[in-house]
């Protein structure tokens, strides 16, 4: 199998302290011969990082093509910044260039067939748009490298996946934002995922409503009568490969989704589905963007500049993200190899 590539994140975030505490545990995991993962970063900060928290591993320089030897921590050096000049917690503008250079060879690499996945260590969205990179975050900058018009943001881990129709927007925005189309294909985008992705033959998918309880007939926001309900109007039941319900109130239908009811949970906002799943999977949450035309998998938290090169950050997030990195390109090369695409609900 091919390896899956890791992007550093921010150089002077935790990004490289939970690598090398990632990297440390990573002998005692069996799939580290199935999909072995590659750091795309910085070796001299990675070597830093290793000697000051103590960890027992060895950054060693590698390239597409070359065999990832156990025990290593295997680097495609990106950028040779000066470790001296370098304060833990405080970016500047090299090491915010070279936090999206990351991204960038990730994505190129991984398009190239050298990755079969990719995961993202945090950055920093002011650093990022400090190197002249005009993105609200991540997923937008991985979708403009993609070419990718419609993607997704899921937030999944072992009780509860959420996906969000609006991502980074403004609250007093959603409203306006919302539409028919818009919820249609985050409800089509999420049910291909949690089918090619995730395995899950029928899944079964919540839309939240907008409005507390769902609008209350209308007493409490319309969006729910005139949006929310015609874009669930149009599915056909019966024979849809996902069971889609809905609009549910917001304050129930994350209890009912955590007890296993449902496979994921359409969210109309950003902070709608991210507390909750924060709530449940602070350590151990894993984003995942949809709709692009490879793997993406991310920790689920940022930068931590407050305690960076401390030894106090947790690499829990991380190793989620690898493993259901990993998962996914199984799967999706299970779907490719036999043919077994899901074909929609519209």
């Amino acid at each position: 199998m091919k390896p899956i590539a890791i992007t550093m994140g921010c150089p002077v975030g935790i990004g490289p302290e939970i690598l090398v505490s990632f990297f440390e545990h990573l002998e005692k995991n069996s799939k580290n011969d199935e999909f072995p993962p590659v750091v795309l970063g910085d070796l001299t900060v990675l070597s830093e990082i290793a000697k000051l928290l103590r960890v027992q591993v060895k950054p060693v320089s590698w390239q597409p093509g070359n065999e990832v030897r156990p025990g290593t921590l295997p680097v495609m050096e990106l950028s040779q910044l000066n470790t001296k000049k370098l304060q833990w917690g405080q970016p500047n503008q090299e090491t915010s260039v070279a936090m999206a250079d990351y991204i960038r060879a990730a994505v190129q690499h991984t398009q190239r067939g050298h990755f079969a996945a990719m995961v993202t260590c945090p950055i920093s969205k002011k650093a990022l748009n400090n190197a002249g990179i005009h993105f609200p975050g991540h997923t937008e900058m991985l979708a403009h490298l993609t070419d990718t018009e419609h993607y997704r943001m899921m937030l999944a881990g072992s009780r509860l996946r959420v996906v969000l129709v609006t991502i980074h927007e403004p609250l007093a925005k959603i409203p306006e934002l919302l539409n028919i189309a818009e919820i249609q294909a985050c409800i089509k985008m999420t049910a291909k995922s949690l089918h090619n992705d995730f395995a899950i033959n029928c899944p079964r998918i919540a839309v939240a409503g907008l409005n507390p309880h769902s609008g209350e007939q209308g007493m409490f926001g319309q969006e729910e009568i005139e949006i929310i309900q015609p874009a669930l109007a149009q599915y056909e039941y019966k024979t849809c490969e996902a069971k889609i319900s809905g609009p549910w109130p917001p304050d129930t239908i994350f209890y009912k989704a955590a007890r296993g009811a449902f496979d994921a949970v359409v969210c109309m906002y950003h902070d709608q589905g991210l507390i909750p799943f924060k709530l449940l999977h602070f350590q151990d949450g894993v984003n995942v963007t949809l709709g692009l035309p490879l793997v993406r998998t991310s920790v689920d938290h940022g930068t931590a500049y407050d305690i960076a090169g401390q030894g106090k950050a947790d690499s829990t997030s991380l190793k989620a993200a690898w493993l259901m990195a990993a998962e996914i390109a199984k799967n999706r090369t299970g779907v490719h190899r036999h043919g077994k695409r899901y074909a929609g609900c519209l």
